[in-house]
């Protein structure tokens, strides 16, 4: 028999277009052969759908989509994905329909309690397994958790089964592609059967689903893997009640997956949102121009605007380089200086506040004003044109508060928001390897803001590869200060860090979303209180003072 694995890109809340997607799929795999084709997890109503599960009418509306789709379904069996509602309880279900007839429909039995979606509080728990047979071969389902958090619970469901069919909707992170293939070769080794696994592909707000899709058999080997971040319909042709083994295409590098994620949050927010297009702030630095980049990547030039706003501090070469850069890229840059706008403001606070006289101490809000003029001027191009403003700011600087409330954190999508500094540079070599974009003077020179004379990211922050190991040893991976200064960084680095990080949390809840990749963005996944007395970034020898020790 042929299976076919439907990894398509579903979008929350539009129920018909997912409908009209999944029919779509079906007739093309029964066009070429297949008997069965499968679904990701709630593909019929978008994942996730969070309070829209409140809805009755919601709920409703999938179930009458639901009907719609069995009615459609003829001479080949489909698996699909969807809210069920049924006698007052709601599950996250999975129905196979066949010749016009819903045959099975299993109900998800672990819940998912990630922090950016926790099922548990929508969905009640199913309490039993569905098994299937068809040409022979006997299928059992799982939605996504009920395998990769609990295989203890379908181990004694799958003994008699030949192919285990696993719904997902995973969304991507880091290496996580390497964690799925453990977790299934570890229960391959415990149960010696076949997984199909499905999985969703597009992005959804902060999240973005890799799809990347693929199957073992019950040797454990790969049979099949589909690709990442794109829509596909893969053919699995089945043999001696397990798939048969075909050419696998070589798996890229981490670095692209990142890049490629990037580009396809970007491109499903601007499209599912219904934005015309995107533009942002080019100031000549390495943020603007990773961006840029990944802006034009997904959208095409002809959709992405760039706005250079010089000030008295920008350096010659920041406007060379940004010119440089929209020339390579096609895009069209506009210039406007804030100077004449900057010191206005200036002249009127002077005037009218006396609060830059010369007995005041020297302090940022000159640099903040600059950030907040651009920040102005972009929104307010974007109110004319009706496209997207793009903020540029990447995670170190989040992460420690080097970032402008209502200046460059002005915006309606965060790109970077889940990228370290660290990282920025190495997406932008990859890049370059593709094809030249960016100017290799705007990765070489040091960071600057350019808001002052001479000034630099360093200034007053650490070298950004001690900085942003310091950040993802501690808000990625969860480590103490004590721990973290353990591993040979510096007591008063290490204190300084976590302490912006925890001071600055105010910021990042006036952050707009911005697309994750790494095990705890800012967005989803990192859940602090902006008001609290506790001292996280105690060191030990600072609790060894406290208790007289």
């Amino acid at each position: 028999m042929r299976i076919a694995i439907a990894q398509i890109n579903c979008t929350v809340g539009d129920i018909t277009g997912n409908a009209v997607k999944i029919l779509s799929a079906a007739k093309q795999a029964k066009q070429a052969g297949a008997q069965l084709v499968i679904t990701p997890e709630l593909a019929l109503s978008g994942y996730p759908p969070a309070d829209l599960l409140l809805r009755e009418t919601f709920c409703q509306a999938c179930n009458n989509a639901l009907a719609d789709l069995v009615e459609a379904i003829d001479d080949i069996t489909l698996v699909v994905g969807y809210p069920s509602f049924q006698e007052g309880k709601l599950y996250n279900a999975a129905s196979v329909i066949q010749r016009g007839k819903i045959i099975h429909t299993y109900y998800k039995r672990i819940l998912n309690q990630a922090p950016f979606f926790n099922e548990s509080y929508y969905f009640d728990t199913g309490t039993e397994s569905r098994v299937f047979e068809l040409d022979g071969v006997k299928f059992g389902i799982a939605i996504c958790a009920d395998f990769w958090l609990s295989n203890s619970l379908l181990a004694a469901d799958c003994s008699d089964l030949d192919i285990l069919l696993v719904l997902s909707a995973s969304a991507y992170r880091i290496n996580k592609q390497a964690s799925r293939y453990q977790i299934t070769r570890q229960f391959i080794e415990q149960i010696g059967i076949s997984i199909i696994h499905t999985n969703l592909v597009g992005g959804q707000d902060e999240l973005v689903f890799d799809g990347a899709s693929f199957a073992m058999n019950r040797q454990g080997e790969l049979t099949h893997q589909l690709g990442e971040f794109v829509e596909t319909i893969e053919l699995i042709d089945i043999q001696n009640n397990q798939p048969i083994k075909t050419k696998l295409a070589a798996q890229q590098l981490p670095i692209a997956s990142i890049y490629q994620a990037l580009c396809l949050g970007v491109k499903d927010y601007i499209r599912k949102n219904s934005f015309p297009g995107a533009l942002l702030g080019l100031s000549g630095g390495v943020d603007s121009a990773l961006t840029l980049a990944i802006a034009v990547d997904a959208l095409g030039a002809n959709k992405v605007k760039a706005v250079m706003m010089p000030s008295q501090y920008t350096a010659d070469i920041s406007l060379e380089d940004a010119n440089e850069m929209a020339e390579l890229l096609g895009v069209k840059l506009f210039e406007c200086s804030i100077q004449t706008l900057f010191d206005q403001f200036l002249s009127n606070i002077e005037s009218d506040f006396q609060i830059l006289s010369d007995s005041t101490p020297p302090n940022t809000m000159p640099e903040n004003l600059q950030a907040r003029i651009r920040g102005t001027l972009l929104m307010a191009l974007s109110n004319h044109s009706g496209s997207i403003v793009l903020t540029t700011g990447n995670k170190s600087e989040m992460a420690v508060g080097y970032c402008t409330l209502y200046g460059d954190m002005a915006g309606g999508f965060a790109v970077l928001k889940d990228i370290s500094k660290t990282l920025v540079y190495a997406l932008c070599e990859y890049r370059n390897q593709i094809n030249r974009v960016i100017p290799e003077r705007i990765i070489q020179r040091a960071p600057s803001a350019e808001l002052r004379l001479n000034q630099t990211d360093q200034d007053n922050l650490p070298p950004y590869e001690i900085l942003d190991a310091i950040i993802e040893a501690y808000v990625e991976k969860n480590y103490s200060p004590a721990e973290i200064i353990a591993l040979n960084y510096s007591e008063a680095d290490v204190n300084k860090v976590v302490h912006l990080i925890h001071r600055n949390e105010y910021k990042r809840r006036q952050s707009p979303p911005g697309v994750r990749i790494t095990h705890c963005d800012f967005g989803t996944t990192w859940h602090y209180p902006i008001t609290s007395s506790y001292k996280v970034w105690s060191t030990q020898s600072e609790m060894n003072k406290i208790d007289g020790t």
